[in-house]
């Protein structure tokens, strides 16, 4: 799943899989994001995070991203934790 996220050499591949992990919504799902967010050089981490905000700004229900992101606050490894304090604002400023 990195591989997807995380794919240098098509950046719609790392939008889409964000956005349709963040549309899961479930912990493991954004934990997922969060490996990608920690892992991510700086145009990757534009990408992830366009694809949470397009997440967001889709007309569907989405998941309580804040909760989930909250989880991943205690999370054992601090590279998510720092990750998913990134997301979470992300979530808090969807870019309308």
């Amino acid at each position: 799943m990195a591989g997807l996220l995380l794919d240098v050499e098509d950046t719609a591949v790392t939008r889409q899989t964000a956005e349709a992990l963040t549309r899961v919504g479930t912990v493991a799902a954004l934990r997922l994001v969060a490996l990608a967010v920690a892992e991510a050089d700086d145009n990757q981490a534009d990408w992830l995070q366009t694809g949470v905000q397009d997440a967001l700004r889709g007309g569907n229900s989405v998941p309580d991203i804040a909760a989930a992101c909250g989880k991943l606050a205690r999370d054992p490894e601090e590279a998510v934790r720092r990750a998913a304090a990134d997301i979470s604002a992300w979530a808090d400023n969807p870019g309308y």
